[in-house]
C-alpha cells in the first residue's frame, strides 16, 4: 500500500509540473498575441494606390514584401519598415522611388519589427544584378536594424538611408555613403542619442531637416504617440525624401 502511494506522488509532481508548464505557454502565446496585434496599420491610401497602379512602375506583391520595379532601374533599396508598423505602410514613399528609377523592396518583418530580422536584406542585390548602385535603409527601428546589418555587411552596398533614425553600430570607416533626414517636428526621434550616435557616421554625411516634417510622415499609417504637429503635408514630406534618397543615388527628378 505504502509503495503504490510513493509511486503515486512523483506521478502528481509530474502532473503538476506539466500543467503549469501549458499554463506559461498559454499566457506566453496569449501576450505574443496582443503584443503583435497592437501596431500602426497602413491607411486605405495604399490599397488604393495599389490597386490604381503607377505609370512606369510594376509591383510585385508577395505574403513577404512588395517589389517596386520602375521601368530603367538605375539604382535599389532594401528599406525596412518602422517598429510596429505595417509595412506596406511605405507604399507612397517607395512608389515615388520607383518614379525615380529605383527599384525598392519593401520587406514583411516579423511581428512588423525588423529586430527580429535584422538580416532580410541578405542577397536581394544578387536577385537583381542589372542593378548596380545598392542602399540599404528604413525608418525608426528599421534604419538602425539596418545599419546594423550594413556594419557588417558592407560589400555590396553603396549607401545607407536614415530617415529618422541612427546607427548604434560605427560605419564611420564604412565607405557607405550615408543620408539621414528627420523633420523639425519629429517628437519621436531621440535627439540626444541621435547626436550622440552621430559619430558612427562617416565625416561627408549628407543630412537634411525637413521644415514642418514629423515622425510619421515617414510613411501613411496616421498619427503616432508622442509625435509633434506636422506643419506641412505628408505628400511634401514624401516628394522632399524621395528627392533626396534619388539625389544620393546620382538620379534626377523625373
Amino acid at each position: 500500500m505504502k509503495e503504490a502511494q510513493n509511486n503515486g506522488a512523483p506521478r502528481r509532481r509530474r502532473l503538476l509540473l506539466l500543467w503549469i508548464l501549458l499554463a506559461v505557454i498559454a499566457v506566453a502565446a496569449a501576450a505574443t498575441a496582443i503584443y503583435a496585434a497592437d501596431y500602426s496599420r497602413a491607411e486605405p491610401l495604399v490599397r488604393e494606390l495599389l490597386e490604381a497602379g503607377t505609370p512606369g512602375v510594376r509591383v510585385e506583391e508577395s505574403a513577404k514584401r512588395l517589389v517596386f520595379l520602375p521601368e530603367d532601374a538605375r539604382a535599389g533599396l532594401v528599406f525596412y519598415p518602422g517598429g510596429k508598423v505595417e509595412f506596406t505602410a511605405y507604399v507612397p514613399l517607395m512608389l515615388r522611388l520607383a518614379q525615380r528609377g529605383i527599384l525598392c523592396v519593401l520587406p514583411k518583418m516579423p511581428l512588423n519589427l525588423a529586430v527580429l530580422a535584422p538580416g532580410t536584406a541578405e542577397g536581394i542585390p544578387a536577385q537583381y544584378p542589372f542593378v548596380g548602385f545598392w542602399m540599404i535603409g528604413g525608418h525608426s527601428l528599421g534604419g538602425a536594424m539596418a545599419a546594423s546589418y550594413a556594419a557588417g555587411h558592407t560589400d555590396g552596398w553603396q549607401a545607407l538611408v536614415l530617415l529618422a533614425a541612427y546607427s548604434t553600430a560605427d560605419l564611420s570607416g564604412s565607405g557607405l555613403k550615408v543620408l539621414s533626414i528627420f523633420g523639425t517636428q519629429d517628437g519621436v526621434l531621440n535627439r540626444k542619442k541621435y547626436e550622440k550616435y552621430r559619430l558612427n557616421l562617416p565625416e561627408d554625411l549628407t543630412e537634411i531637416v525637413i521644415e514642418g516634417g514629423c515622425h510619421a510622415f515617414f510613411g501613411a499609417y496616421g498619427a503616432q504617440k508622442g509625435d509633434g504637429e506636422p506643419t506641412i503635408a505628408r505628400e511634401e514630406q514624401w516628394e522632399r525624401t524621395a528627392e533626396a534618397i534619388a539625389e544620393l543615388a546620382g538620379l534626377k527628378a523625373p
